[in-house]
């Protein structure tokens, strides 16, 4: 996994030894001397992730991560402070800050290199969100959300996972502060608890007794349902190797012991505004492929999605020579509904049509609007005699009772006419719809108000 580090440090020997290292590893590099200069860069949007040092003159470190996280343009980009403080508040002050880590001077090279690499993979999924939701912005189906500053990463729902009763208790007491907090002794339970309960965070305990703890966080990256759930490792500070490690297969993040609790608590709000970001990306993304195919008036498949999945039902019905039976139905004189109640009122017409069709179906059958007043249903494994009978059940259930009420409140009605084709084979989509709308034309010529099935 390759990414751009912009490497930021006053001093020109510090940033050639981290450039360097990182080439060495095949990541591209840039630099800047200064925090103005990193701010800059990252807005033009050159850049994957930020290790950033602490200590320069002018806009320090600290500050300048502030800045690049209150900025929608750069909040996404991973920050890594680097410095030679090493005290929990130094930590704590970077990571309020809204860095993703810490890593303390001397560099151990290959801790840096799983850092960047486990931030390069984070930074790829969430970029891939964020342009797949922003070109949904840009097609006006839903809004591309910006990182949400005022998120401040409290009101977990937190699993601990840890067999030494002392220690657990330690870290549900230090993250109830802020979190609802569960503890579960037994890995493969909390497993199974964490996949069933929406579980936002696991803090895991690399020292597990009864249980491999890194198995336990491969587990959790393998299940479907667990999959973008961040995971905190606590570990003992020589236990480097297996951090690590944990990096390398999906941790999150990691916290050595004795634990700080302020620090704990920083860096649980850091993932938990990661993956709050995330999702919120993830339902924008959600939101604008179901405006890609859904009738917004009335929640309908619309038009799109008909003729996409038309021709999916009819070859799986020549596949497993199974029946399949189409209906389209148009709102007779609909144009008189418009004309002397307005458009408004149509659309309540509408939306209450669309409502009785559904309610007299099958789950299994699909119903679509295909624009203005016309709908079709689609009845997978359903001969011609039974989805006669089914059309005639709604066509009533559509005739009886008013669909809306007028500006004076007086109810408003409207019938349905319909038109029916059976599947068979040597019929292609287009062909099978035109029959359909042909049996349709012949119940609007012949009395509107009733059913007619194609010719055999």
């Amino acid at each position: 996994m390759t990414a751009r580090v912009l490497v930021v440090d006053d001093m020109p020997a510090n940033r050639r030894l981290l450039e360097a290292r990182l080439a060495a590893e095949y990541f591209e590099t840039l630099s800047a001397s200064g925090g103005a200069d990193a701010i800059e860069i990252c807005r033009e949007g050159r850049v994957d992730i930020v290790l950033l040092d602490v200590m320069m003159p002018g806009i320090d470190g600290v500050e300048t991560c502030r800045r690049l996280k209150a900025d929608p343009a750069t909040a996404h980009v991973p920050v890594v402070m680097v410095t030679a403080l090493d005290q929990p508040v130094d930590r704590v002050r970077a990571l309020d800050a809204g860095a993703d880590d810490f890593l303390t001077k001397p560099i151990d090279e290959v801790a840096l290199v799983a850092r960047v690499r486990s931030l390069a993979r984070l930074k790829v999924v969430v970029d891939e969100l964020r342009l797949r939701a922003a070109t949904s912005s840009d097609l006006g189906m839903s809004g591309a959300p910006g990182f949400d500053a005022a998120e401040a990463g409290k009101g977990g729902k937190i699993l601990v996972v840890e067999d030494r009763p002392n220690a657990g208790d330690r870290l549900v007491q230090a993250l109830s502060r802020e979190h609802s907090v569960s503890i579960e002794t037994d890995a493969q339970r909390a497993l199974i608890v964490g996949a069933e309960s929406g579980v936002e965070l696991f803090v895991v305990s690399l020292g597990l007794e009864t249980f491999d703890a890194l198995r336990l966080c491969s587990q959790i990256r393998s299940l479907e349902r667990t999959r973008q759930t961040p995971i905190l490792l606590v570990a003992e500070p020589e236990d480097r190797q297996r951090v690590l490690r944990g990096l390398d297969i999906g941790v999150n993040d990691w916290l050595a012991r004795p634990v700080d609790r302020n620090e704990l608590l920083a860096r649980v709000r850091t993932q938990l505004r990661r993956k709050r970001y995330a999702e919120g990306l993830r339902d924008a993304l959600r939101a604008g492929l179901e405006m890609a195919v859904v009738d917004p008036l009335t929640g309908l498949n619309n038009r799109r999605y008909f003729d996409t999945h038309l021709g999916a039902l009819i070859a799986t019905a020549r596949r497993d020579g199974k029946p399949l039976s189409l209906v389209i139905v148009d709102v007779d004189h609909f144009k008189s509904v418009n004309d002397r109640h307005g458009h408004h009122v149509g659309d309540q017409v509408l939306q209450g049509i669309a409502a009785r069709i559904r309610k007299s179906l099958r789950g299994s059958d699909l119903v679509c609007r295909l624009g203005g007043e016309e709908f079709a249903i689609v009845m997978p494994e359903t001969p011609i005699e039974a989805a006669v009978r089914a059309a005639e059940r709604m066509r009533l259930s559509v005739e009886t009772g008013p669909l809306a009420a007028d500006d004076a409140g007086n109810p408003v009605h409207a019938t349905v006419s319909a038109g029916l084709a059976a599947f068979s084979d040597g019929l292609d989509a287009a062909t099978f719809a035109a029959r359909a709308d042909a049996a349709l034309y012949r119940a609007k010529e012949t009395g509107r108000n009733r059913v007619e099935r194609a010719a055999a």
